[in-house]
């Protein structure tokens, strides 16, 4: 038998421990760990998750590499084609981290209604087009077929929908303007097949999406010419050393950014993210600690007769002190307990319901998106008992300085 768990577990389910000095210091510690572990658990999810959903977006509409001519352009339109016969094009063997490679061309162009127009970037795209990351933030309609003959439909945010009052279904016309002055812009009708709505208000305000041969025929370019290539790779933490072996592999004449560099003011804001979940868990850590080891002096004091009469009768200091680590490691457990049912069952409600709502112009995303992972919260666990134990190894050495006949005499 264990006896020092033994003394330890009698000591935790005594009647008399319920009404002792120690029971609201006790209630207070248990709190401050379940507090503690709901912050971390939530901080660390809402966090990381936060940093996923942005990052998944800005990639979907541009991927996770561009690849563009050398020019000094700095708008979304695109100026000098790049002929798809390429060594990377169909597909980028010579970096085996690619996963996907696609071409595109974009335009700018405006759209006039009767009542209203607005400015906007036409995204053109072809049979090779990934619309898996698009799908996602479809909220009405389809998606449109561009594997058959040129065809006139479309996908447009729900931003830009609401805007002109369109519907799905709805018709428009989109000028585009000819290089060099005084010339007659060019006229395009669409037809609306499907509305999306990303939550990232810097492209559903700019950004709709069609084929790519009517910016190849406005332009005047050829069925083997694009604008630019975007590339998918299969690791996105492993993104700046892939981006520097394509820029490797795709030659002298062309260009190619990440979006890391070319949204790099949204990329440094999410690191900031990183800093405040260690600022939190940190923070975390030393309340539940601390309140740890105030419990644990407390119950040190209040069983120092109980200290000295195990001492006199043979019992060591470790002996001792092990009793005590049992109580309060029972203590954190249970602190822990309740801390990961709460945190763990608002993250749920949070990804099945959305509670929290965020406001998509400061934060990209209309709801606190959440990333679960049982390694994190098991890591999470595992540090909080950790540092609790080793700390209140501290407090536990009092017990060494107790002397068996001073204790028993006290009362």
């Amino acid at each position: 038998m264990n006896l020092e768990y033994f003394i330890a577990k009698r000591l935790v389910t005594a009647k008399d421990n319920k009404s002792s000095i120690s029971a609201p210091i006790i209630k207070i510690a248990i709190s401050a760990i379940a507090i503690g572990m709901i912050m971390m658990i939530v901080s660390v999810a809402t966090g990381i998750g936060l940093q996923q959903k942005i990052r998944e977006k800005v990639s979907a509409f541009n991927g996770h590499i561009l690849i563009s001519n050398f020019d000094t352009n700095e708008y979304d339109a695109t100026l000098t084609p790049i002929s798809i016969r390429q060594d990377f094009y169909p597909k980028f063997s010579s970096v085996p981290d690619v996963e996907h490679i696609q071409g595109v061309a974009s335009k700018a162009g405006i759209i006039r209604t009767e009542n209203a127009f607005e400015g906007i970037v036409y995204k053109g795209v072809g049979r090779d087009y990934k619309w898996d990351n698009i799908k996602e933030y479809l909220i009405s309609g389809k998606l449109p077929d561009f594997s058959g003959s040129l065809n006139e439909e479309i996908v447009i945010s729900q931003y830009l929908a609401k805007r002109l009052n369109f519907k799905v279904g709805d018709s428009f016309n989109t000028f585009f303007m000819k290089d060099g002055q005084n010339k007659m812009p060019n006229s395009r009708r669409f037809e609306i097949v499907g509305i999306f709505n990303s939550g990232f208000q810097e492209f559903d305000a700019t950004y709709i999406i069609g084929d790519i041969r009517h910016i190849q025929r406005i332009n005047k370019w050829t069925a083997e010419q694009v604008g630019g290539f975007e590339i998918f790779v299969k690791d996105f933490d492993q993104i700046e050393q892939i981006g520097e072996a394509v820029y490797k592999h795709i030659g002298s004449t062309l260009n190619s950014k990440t979006i890391v560099e070319k949204y790099s003011y949204i990329f440094e804001w999410l690191k900031l993210f990183d800093f405040n979940i260690v600022v939190i868990l940190v923070v975390m850590i030393i309340v539940a600690t601390i309140n740890m080891v105030v419990a644990l002096l407390v119950l040190i004091l209040e069983r120092t007769q109980m200290i000295g009469i195990l001492k006199a009768i043979g019992a060591n200091n470790w002996s001792v002190r092990k009793v005590f680590l049992y109580n309060a490691t029972y203590l954190i457990f249970r602190g822990l307990f309740w801390g990961n049912l709460i945190g763990i069952g608002f993250l749920l409600a949070q990804q099945y319901f959305g509670v929290i709502k965020l406001n998509p112009e400061n934060y990209y995303v209309n709801e606190a998106p959440v990333y679960i992972n049982i390694v994190y919260i098991l890591l999470l666990n595992l540090l909080t008992v950790g540092v609790c134990f080793v700390v209140l190894l501290i407090p536990s050495y009092i017990i060494t300085k107790i002397s068996p006949v001073k204790a028993i005499r006290f009362d």
